[in-house]
């Protein structure tokens, strides 16, 4: 591969980091807006007697949570992945590398993804190729991912909503299935399959779980629009105008938690701000919960400011089940809900009794 390919997937690594830094990014509408707990004003319970371990894919988490893919690819996000490691390991969490496709064509910003594991040697780690690479070099690709930082699990991202408004993307899903079971049959970690930003159908969501892969990631609609992204890089007002069109493309996140809700184990990443919306996803039938842009900063800072974020998503999420009389993670599921809004017409437009669902999901 040339060196000026190289260098544009090296340098589009680090536009992004830099976007998402410095302008408004977000989508508008995640879905968690529409959901309420029903307060419990004697929970009957010593907040302190709370427990919130888990156990993913076979490894254990101090609490439901991972940092979501991020970075690496350049130089400059070395530091970044550092410190989101450092964290994530004291805390006893997991994170995902970003795209490591950077890696895969250009040794020299291989340390940029394997200082995760450096860091972090016994935190639950997650690989991260995207599948039109996949597509393309096939089942060899995903193992070098796995074996380049020693991964848990790898994560194949979709994110044709980007590539199709990137003048560089790749556009191509054709035997995207096939090159999704390929890889199950052909690795021995967990295979998760991850949207990032368009959030997954439960018709998708089937034939996810016909090809035996692990967990899904539902990356809804509602945190970082990845076409607003790429509104920012355009060069041309077509692309630029695309960009705001399709600006809040997508299933919204908590949507698409009950799409895929009844299929397999789902990770709710996408516009997951606080604990309070770990917990809201959670009670709607994820397992874990996921977010990538509140860390962003903090990593560029220090590892301490990196932990102080994770503390924050950690002590709201056991709040909300101190309030609801929770005493673990899975009680969440049986705490009366309160509905609202375009959540409350999308559960009614899918024939789902909302007096039921409201009661336990």
């Amino acid at each position: 591969m040339s060196s000026k390919k190289l260098n544009l997937t090296s340098n589009r690594k680090l536009d992004h980091i830099r976007i998402c830094l410095e302008e408004e990014v977000e989508s508008e509408y995640s879905g968690f807006s529409d959901i309420s707990f029903i307060n419990d004003s004697i929970p009957e319970m010593d907040f302190h007697d709370i427990k919130t371990e888990t156990e993913f894919l076979g490894k254990k988490l101090s609490f439901p949570f991972l940092i979501a893919s991020m970075t690496g690819g350049h130089p400059e996000t070395k530091e970044i992945n550092k410190n989101l490691a450092i964290a994530v390991e004291e805390s006893g969490i997991g994170m995902g590398v970003g795209s490591q496709r950077a890696g895969l064509e250009d040794g020299d910003v291989v340390d940029t993804f394997t200082v995760v594991r450096d860091f972090a040697p016994k935190a639950f780690v997650y690989a991260n190729i995207g599948l039109p690479q996949i597509i393309e070099h096939g089942v060899e690709y995903a193992e070098k991912a796995v074996e380049m930082i020693d991964a848990d699990a790898i994560a194949i991202h979709l994110n044709f909503m980007q590539e199709v408004v990137q003048p560089e993307g790749d556009v191509n899903s054709s035997g995207g299935y096939q090159a999704i079971r390929d890889v199950v049959d052909g690795l021995k970690v967990p295979v998760i399959v991850k949207e990032t930003g368009g959030g997954i159908s439960e018709r998708v969501a089937k034939k996810l779980r016909d090809c035996d892969v692990s967990a899904i990631d539902v990356g809804g609609a509602g945190g970082t629009s990845w076409t607003g992204v790429e509104y920012y890089r355009a060069r041309d007002d077509i692309t630029k105008n695309i960009g705001v069109d399709f600006w809040d493309w997508g299933i919204p996140t908590a949507f698409s938690i009950v799409e895929c809700r009844n299929t397999l184990p789902i990770i709710a990443t996408g516009g997951i701000r606080s604990g309070l919306d770990v917990a809201k996803a959670l009670a709607i039938g994820a397992e874990i919960g996921s977010s990538a842009l509140p860390f962003l900063h903090p990593a560029t800072v220090s590892s301490d400011e990196v932990l102080r974020t994770i503390r924050y998503f950690e002590k709201g999420l056991k709040v909300a089940m101190f309030l609801t009389a929770s005493r673990k993670i899975k009680d969440l599921r049986n705490k009366r809900i309160i509905v609202y809004g375009k959540f409350k017409d999308y559960l009614e437009s899918k024939g789902i009794s909302l007096p039921e669902f409201c009661r336990k999901r």
